[in-house]
């Protein structure tokens, strides 16, 4: 069944992704532009989340935003910017992803 606040959770999610990768493509602010970029991405991620939460839990929604930002901004970095993780750190998202779905059926 469709559910418009799980899409305003997921869109706040990628959002907050393409934020933070624009962040990191701003080099410390240096470029301007990406970084003014990922400011403004990051007010709209905010924007959908606060539309969410008028038909969820915050405690659910704020959890699957930062579980889809982590890992999409983990496969973001590998892919645009050569980023690796440890293997220990890809446990720790698998452990997130866990806990999402556990909090989700709970």
């Amino acid at each position: 069944m469709f559910n418009i606040y799980l899409l305003y959770v997921v869109l706040a999610a990628l959002l907050d992704v393409f934020a933070n990768l624009a962040l990191n493509k701003s080099n410390g602010f240096k470029n301007l532009k990406w970084g003014i970029l990922s400011i403004l991405l990051v007010w709209l991620a905010f924007y959908l989340l606060v539309l969410s939460l008028e038909g969820m839990k915050l405690a659910i929604a704020y959890t699957l935003w930062g579980s889809i930002g982590i890992l999409g901004t983990t496969l973001g970095g590998w892919y645009f910017f050569k980023q690796k993780l440890k293997p220990i750190g890809w446990v720790g998202i698998c452990m997130i992803i866990l806990a999402v779905i556990t909090l989700k059926t709970a």
